[in-house]
This record gives C-alpha cells, structure tokens and sequence, in this order.
C-alpha cells in the first residue's frame, strides 16, 4: 500500500520549482494555475524570496499548484491504478482532493486562492503565531494551554505538537514550557487552525457552496481524525472547517499503519511528511519528491509494491 502525500505550508522554499518548469509543459500548466489563482506562481515558484512566499495568500496556492505539479508528473508516469490512496496535511488536503478527483484542478486552484486571502485577513486582525513543542508530556501540554488560552493546532505525531495564539502567551509557554519540553516559534503569520480562523471558515465555506465536487475515486484520508472519506461532499465540507480545528497528522498515520502502508511518497515542496514519517511511520520508506530526479525513486517504489 503505498501512499501519496500533500505537505502544508512552511514546506516551501525560495526557487524550489525552478527544475520543474524547465519542461515546457509544466511551465505551461503552471502558468495557467496561475490565471486561476490570481497571482503569479511561476514568479513566486522561481524568483521570490524568503519572505515573499512566507505569505499565506502566496504560500498557500503555491503549495497546491506544486503538489499537483508533482502528482501528474507522476501520474504520467505510473498511472492512477499504481497509487493506493492520498491525504494531505493542512492545505495538502485540497491538492489530495483533486488527486483523489473530488475537485478538478482549477476548483482547487481557485478554493486555495479564497482560502489563503481568508486565512490571511483573519491572521492579521490581531497578533497571534504558532509554536511547535517537542517533546514533554501531551496531557501536561493540553492543561498548560488551556490555562494560557492557547490551543493546539497541529498533532503531527512523534512527540510534536503546534500551538497557536496570541503572542504574549506563546512567549510566557516558551519561557515556562512543559517538563522536557522544547518550544520552538514558527515563522507563520497567524494563529491557523484555531478559533481565530472563525472568520475565514465562513468565507470559504460560502465559495466552496459554489462547487462541485464528485465522489473520490482513490482512498482518502482527512486530517479531521485520520478516517477515510468516501463523500466528495463531506470530504469538502471538512476542508472547510479544518481552517479553524486541528490537524491530526498523527491520527492519520496511525490510520496508514492499521491499512498496512508499505511506502510514502511526497510530492513537491517535499521534506517535512517524510521528516514525520521517520517518527510516526518508523521503518515505512519514503521518498521526498522535491524535484523531477527525485522521480525515477517514486516510480521504482510504485513499480515493486
């Protein structure tokens, strides 16, 4: 059972899709996602710096587009029937929506582009950030936060948690963090995750009554408590109200475990599924897709299974 995975924001990094648009057809297709998201995803893909494509309405979009990117390169490749199921982390979720074929290409385009804007508008109505805590006792942690009117936004499994908030509280955890415990602050924006995305929920749950979506034709797993989803319209329905609750990464490798997974394979911007899985898969192989050379290992591994 090998399982392709979509990474969420953060995976990004400056010129990362430069070798991918040296085929003439995938600078084509890039350059049409950009149309339909609304800003120029080449540009940022190839030429933008650090800072620029930390912005959630820049970050967002471009991780959609590279993810499928990858996946059709693949797809070409291998075809669907070698691929046993998808799932995303965070925003990875609307680019396995359309692997999965719940959404076209352009109606995940155009979801993550109201999504991003959302988040970002909620993100600075006030100031709030994430922190990842490593380590430590997660009953100690849970109690801890409740106490700072913090919440946790991210359970990715092998002793990790994301915590998110108003910034002074995540600076008072950092300072007084949970026995054994590491408090790392995250370049990120905004509180994602939590109930300081209540009003982006509502944006986009008015677009996404807008679509379409069909029923998927992979397995695929959602982030809500790691359960495959076989309702296109749940399964979109849940991506809406994943902006403001938290992702269960681990869940969803604790799934992957029960179903007998024999491999992952990461798509673009790859490397932090895969850094999880070394903890919350151990011995499962991985291949990171981070550009199109890492490709012949995917298909190998696709190929054997």
């Amino acid at each position: 059972m090998i399982v392709v995975a979509f990474p969420g924001q953060g995976s990004q990094t400056p010129g990362f899709l430069d070798p991918w648009i040296a085929d003439p057809a995938r600078r084509a297709w890039l350059e049409h996602a950009s149309t339909v998201a609304g800003i120029d995803l080449v540009e940022h893909g190839t030429i933008s710096d650090a800072d620029t494509i930390r912005d959630t309405a820049v970050a967002q979009p471009l991780l959609v587009a590279a993810g499928l990117l990858t996946w059709h390169a693949l797809v070409d490749a291998v075809g669907h029937d070698a691929i046993s199921g998808v799932a995303g982390h965070s925003v990875g979720e609307i680019g396995a929506a359309a692997a999965a074929g719940i959404l076209d290409d352009d109606s995940a385009l155009a979801l993550v582009a109201v999504r991003s804007r959302a988040m970002a508008t909620a993100a600075g109505s006030a100031a709030t950030g994430m922190s990842a805590v490593l380590g430590g006792d997660e009953a100690e942690l849970l109690a801890l936060l409740s106490h700072l009117g913090l919440e946790p936004a991210n359970f990715n499994g092998g002793g990790q948690i994301v915590v998110a908030g108003d910034l002074p509280e995540l600076t008072e955890l950092q300072t007084a963090p949970p026995t054994g415990a590491r408090v790392i602050p995250l370049q990120v924006a905004g509180a994602f995750h939590t109930r300081h995305m209540a009003p982006a929920v509502q944006t986009l749950r008015a677009f996404a009554d807008t679509l379409f979506p069909s029923d998927p034709t992979l397995p695929i797993w959602t982030n809500r408590d790691g359960s495959q989803v076989t309702d296109g319209q749940a399964f979109l329905d849940l991506i809406v109200g994943q902006v403001s609750s938290p992702v269960r990464w681990d869940r969803t490798m604790e799934t992957f475990t029960t179903a007998g997974i024999t491999g992952l394979i990461e798509v673009a911007p790859a490397g932090a599924l895969t850094g999880l899985a070394r903890r919350g898969l151990k011995g499962v192989p991985t291949v990171a897709i981070k550009t199109p050379d890492d490709l012949p290992a995917a298909i190998q591994m696709l190929e054997n299974a």
